[in-house]
């Protein structure tokens, strides 16, 4: 059976809208910080965690809500850690019940792998304060995860990898790791930690057939890798580069795997 499964791409808001969006969320705090000051693009190496962007944050909070996902990958923490936290808790609120009868053994549970110990355990500390904040009595479970990341060869490209990875399958996978300036190894004398490099990971293409129809990719930015992932895929991708968000997505498009495919497919797909 063909997929007729689409992603659903959150709708552009202005910056009024997105605020009130945050502040109605009780999350008047994110809007505060995001007024901060960013470093700039020559301050890539910076040790300061950064500021709350909240475009970003609204729209990944909406690919999450509108798409109803029931289990998230994320390389890379920080801001969007949080975020996927509360959308997922506001889908396990509305949507356990139906999820129950889906083929999924991590649902509502979010996946975060980092090679930086230091803003991984930034991450933790700040998720924990949140909850408190908005007493959050029973949050969704996060698997933390730390690996180092090494230069490899994939298809004899030149790439990164990341040397152990948490055992689950995703329906959803956010891309905006690892930290290039953190990554060992070198390949023929070459490595991502230089400036003018940019991120390569390829453990979305080792782990392609795993995936079910319907799951979505979301890269934040690092479009030399999402060109890496698009040229490298073997299965039927669908892929829009959204230039207002700076962000690329694929969603897959394959056959119907079976009946609990058929099963998640349709609750994604229902109103």
């Amino acid at each position: 059976m063909k997929s007729t499964y689409r992603s659903k791409i959150p709708s552009l808001k202005n910056q009024k809208f997105i605020e009130n969006f945050f502040i109605n969320k009780n999350l008047k705090l994110l809007v505060e910080l995001s007024k901060k000051k960013k470093p700039s693009v020559n301050q890539m190496t910076s040790d300061e965690p950064y500021f709350p962007e909240l475009d970003d944050l609204y729209h990944l909070y909406q690919y999450v809500l509108i798409n109803k996902r029931v289990t998230i990958f994320e390389f890379g923490s920080g801001w969007s850690t949080l975020i996927f936290s509360l959308a997922l808790k506001e889908l396990r609120d509305n949507f356990s019940k139906e999820v129950k009868l889906l083929r999924r053994n991590n649902p509502f549970e979010l996946f975060v792998i980092e090679n930086d110990k230091k803003y991984l355990n930034i991450t933790k500390s700040r998720i924990k304060r949140f909850n408190k904040y908005l007493n959050i009595k029973n949050p969704i479970k996060i698997n933390y995860s730390f690996s180092d990341v090494e230069m490899t060869l994939l298809n004899n490209k030149i790439c990164t990898q990341y040397k152990k990875l948490p055992l689950c399958n995703p329906d959803f996978i956010y891309l905006d790791g690892p930290d290039q300036f953190k990554v060992k190894k070198d390949v023929n004398g070459i490595s991502t930690r230089h400036k003018d490099m940019m991120p390569m990971v390829c453990d979305i293409l080792k782990f392609e057939y795993f995936y079910t129809p319907g799951t979505i990719i979301v890269c934040d930015g690092r479009a030399a890798n999402a060109k890496f992932l698009k040229d490298n895929f073997k299965r039927n991708w669908k892929y829009l580069n959204n230039i207002k968000t700076d962000q690329h997505i694929f969603w897959l498009n394959d056959p119907v795997l079976g009946k609990y495919n058929k099963l998640q497919l349709e609750f994604y797909n229902k109103k």
